[in-house]
């Protein structure tokens, strides 16, 4: 049974929520990427925009001792009330006329110190509940989720504001995150685990946030697979993700010429490639040798969106994304699979924090890329981008070669959960 412990309710309620808060997340990022795209014809502002909801990944290791701490479902709790309240901002200037890209910027930068560690607190659930047997299954299936909202989420966003204008297309998203927020109240609190060296009776001592911080930071530093991944992780997110991801709006005004729904299709057409490999993950119980397929899947990923800079042809552009995709979801579950797994009891969300700091090259690409698309051009600029990302890949998979192709896999009896 894919679920183990964790109790069917539970995963009800966290299934709901994650997936209306995807929905929403996806409708707020076409609906003012395009806002911002038609509204200052700026390639810069764009990525400005990109940049800024990504400030949270700062604070991502500090997310992650907190839960550690309190438990995934207290943070998720207060974000979410977070993301309904700045959404609702959002609304009331969209419905009273004063919207404008400086108050898209400044929603966008309050949002982005708190949005980025989402999936931290997701996946520390996970991590909290399912045993680690079912782990993979459970992480395509918590993927599934996410890219089945992307696809819905990217379409209604594209539809809703071209046919009913921002104000009403906010109003919805506000809903949704407010509806995801009474969801994630339903979701069990986490059981609390005694130290089993703390003598019977005999409180002890809660060791500092900085210091717990540190202990996170260590153990990453010091396991080769784990950094292995937290640099491949950094490198994706500096130049992969800023063409599937956050350059979209330009090239669908410049270089495929369509509207905002054809924007929706772009991005549609991404998620629904992962969708795809999420499910094809839960059915086939997740990759042999997790470490291979993220290293392998990754320079394939690289390999498509360098032909996919050079695509004029809708059609084609659809079935490039469609495919890249397909091979970046299957990396990025087995990715959080090895960081899971390498992570051990007690540190799971500390690493996964650690994790997130890695989405910091996301800006940073977005921000550079913004800048080279004005000198050099759009197709240069996604040709460089795609092929430094590949040529580090391959070098980060020779030199952790001996943690990543050759450690083996643990076997299905010493990896099960015992029965009574």
């Amino acid at each position: 049974m894919i679920l183990g412990a964790f109790s069917i309710r539970s995963f009800r309620f966290q299934w709901s929520a994650d997936i209306l808060t995807s929905w929403a997340f996806e409708m707020e990022t076409i609906i003012l990427g395009w806002y911002v795209m038609v509204n200052t014809e700026s390639v810069l502002w764009l990525t400005a925009f990109g940049s800024l909801q990504f400030l949270g990944t700062l604070a991502a290791p500090m997310f992650g001792v907190l839960g550690d701490r309190l438990g995934g479902r207290t943070m998720l709790c207060g974000m979410r009330a977070i993301y309904a309240g700045l959404a609702a901002v959002l609304m009331g200037l969209a419905l009273a006329g004063f919207l404008s890209p400086a108050w898209v910027l400044v929603v966008a930068t309050l949002a982005g110190l708190v949005r980025p560690n989402d999936l931290v607190m997701r996946n520390t659930l996970i991590g909290e509940t399912i045993p680690p047997a079912y782990l993979m299954g459970a992480l395509g299936m918590s993927r599934a989720t996410g890219d089945s909202a992307r696809v819905g989420g990217a379409l209604a966003g594209a539809g809703l504001s071209t046919l009913l204008g921002i104000g009403a297309a906010y109003v919805i998203v506000t809903t949704l995150y407010v509806a995801s927020l009474i969801l994630t109240f339903g979701v069990s609190r986490r059981l609390p685990v005694p130290d089993p060296v703390a003598p019977r009776g005999v409180a002890m001592p809660v060791p500092s946030q900085w210091r717990e911080l540190k202990e996170g930071l260590l153990h990453v530093w010091t396991t080769p697979a784990l950094l292995a991944m937290m640099l491949l992780a950094f490198l994706i997110n500096l130049t992969a993700y800023t063409v599937s991801g956050g350059l979209m709006p330009y090239a669908a005004r410049h270089v495929y010429q369509v509207d905002a729904t054809g924007l929706g299709w772009l991005v549609a057409s991404f998620a629904f490639g992962g969708l795809l490999a999420s499910m094809t993950m839960v059915v086939l119980g997740g990759a042999r040798h997790p470490e291979r397929s993220t290293v392998v899947c990754t320079a394939i990923w690289y390999a498509l969106l360098l032909g996919f800079g050079h695509v004029t042809h809708l059609g084609l552009g659809l079935l490039t994304l469609f495919a890249a995709g397909f091979v970046q979801n299957v990396a990025m579950i087995a990715m959080t699979a090895v960081l899971l797994a390498a992570a051990g009891e007690g540190l799971r969300g500390r690493v996964m924090g650690v994790r997130m700091l890695a989405v910091y090259g996301l800006p940073l690409g977005l921000l550079a890329s913004g800048v080279l698309i004005e000198h050099i051009g759009y197709p240069i600029t996604i040709t460089a981008s795609s092929a430094i990302g590949l040529l580090f890949t391959v070098l980060i998979g020779i030199r952790w070669r001996s943690s990543l192709w050759r450690r083996p896999r643990p076997t299905p009896a010493t990896s099960a959960p015992q029965r009574a």
